[in-house]
């Protein structure tokens, strides 16, 4: 596949996230909350989480933003559910290690999947605070 074939995948996927978003909405029941925001760009999210036992039951986002602010929050969810804490973590991890172009740490049998499509926000410095906005949400609410 080539490289432009690539880069419009990549761009419909990230589109479909941010025009169709999974796990969308409010957790029923407790559920950890953080509001995070993006003062340079406008971006706000409230990231809701349902963990048991050390495990990410559910996850849910609601927010406002740019396209790949949403998106990021949307792949993000899918991500975290049903992973442990610790896993949850790893991902957030080496995904910022993604979006500042750096080599990624062993992940396992870790798949990307979708969050793959967001690898070339690395050459816009200015939106890789839009792609994180979602984990960095995650990583505060765990580490709290």
């Amino acid at each position: 596949m080539s490289f432009n074939n690539l880069d419009t995948l990549y761009r419909q996927v990230i589109m479909d996230h941010y025009k169709n978003p999974r796990n969308r909405g409010a957790v029923e029941g407790d559920a950890l909350t953080v509001d995070m925001n993006n003062p340079t760009c406008g971006d706000r999210i409230q990231l809701q989480l349902q963990v048991e036992d050390g495990v990410v039951q559910d996850a849910k986002f609601d927010g406002e933003g740019c396209s790949i602010s949403m998106s990021s929050a949307s792949m993000m969810t899918q991500a975290v559910k049903g992973k442990k804490l610790d896993d949850a973590l790893k991902m957030s991890k080496a995904f910022s290690q993604m979006m500042l172009g750096e080599e990624m740490d062993d992940l396992g049998d870790t798949d990307f999947g979708d969050i793959e499509a967001l690898q070339g926000v690395s050459k816009f410095p200015a939106r890789i605070k839009c792609a994180t906005l979602a984990w960095k949400a995650m990583e505060k609410g765990v580490q709290e």
